[in-house]
């Protein structure tokens, strides 16, 4: 199995929402096995034959993908057809036929979907996505071009580092509020929840609790299934994130 699809998107039926898991591919270690990052250190017929294997499986091909090498910021770029963008961490568009993908090793993908104007958007939130509220700055970029609601909006915050995994020092944990961190003495560390951060965010702007869905695996606890930046220390594969309109 190349991927799993957030149970939130199964009501709607042209909706093709999807975060790929590691197996399934070509590639040896440490990238191992489905790695679709266009941006590793694999070879890149690895990488290709692997998105074909991803695409293939959902029914798309690589010519109606766009992507974006990200920089770990909070811009958001409309998108009007497929390719590859550089220097932004969220992507929005209102084309069908145009699929958006996210890379990630234990950042948090968000998955967006505006089911009254039938707008998608797909964000990457590492900590200082999540700091900057890059969830909620996609939604206002669908807002402001194509009139989107949070109230319609449907999110999946995908897998990405559990809580109990991320420790950091004070310099990253600043900039979370206490609801969203922990101290733990005996280590001197803090420990922060990026998933319950981004919810927080998402709720706090308009979008119904019910109609947000975080995943319950982690990339650390399950290394098996997904890539893990922390835990492979730095050498590993990316995982992506996806969600386009089929029409």
């Amino acid at each position: 199995m190349t991927h799993r699809k957030p149970s939130l998107f199964n009501q709607f039926e042209h909706l093709i929402a999807a975060e790929s898991l590691r197996h399934g591919g070509v590639s040896p270690e440490p990238f191992s096995s489905l790695n679709l990052g266009l941006h590793t250190k694999d070879e890149f017929e690895n990488v290709e034959e692997n998105r074909r294997r991803f695409f293939g499986d959902l029914g798309l091909q690589e010519g109606e993908v766009a992507g974006a090498y990200q920089v770990h910021k909070d811009e958001v770029q409309v998108v009007e057809k497929a390719g590859q963008y550089e220097g932004f961490d969220a992507l929005v568009t209102d084309q069908p036929n145009v699929f958006l993908t996210i890379t990630v090793a234990d950042c948090v993908p968000i998955l967006i979907y505006d089911a009254d104007k039938e707008v998608i958007g797909a964000a990457h939130a590492g900590w200082k996505g999540s700091a900057a509220e890059i969830g909620k700055k996609t939604i206002e970029s669908m807002q402001n071009h194509y009139g989107t609601h949070p109230r319609s909006c449907f999110v999946y915050l995908g897998t990405s580092i559990d809580y109990d995994s991320f420790e950091v020092d004070n310099d990253v944990a600043v900039f979370f509020d206490m609801a969203f961190k922990r101290w733990e003495e005996d280590k001197k560390k803090f420990f922060v929840d990026l998933k319950r951060a981004n919810r927080y965010y998402l709720e706090k702007m308009g979008v119904p609790i019910h109609q947000i869905e975080m995943s319950s695996y982690s990339t650390v606890k399950n290394n098996e299934d997904y890539f893990s930046h922390r835990k492979e220390k730095g050498q590993t594969g990316r995982s992506l994130g996806l969600i386009g309109l089929r029409r």
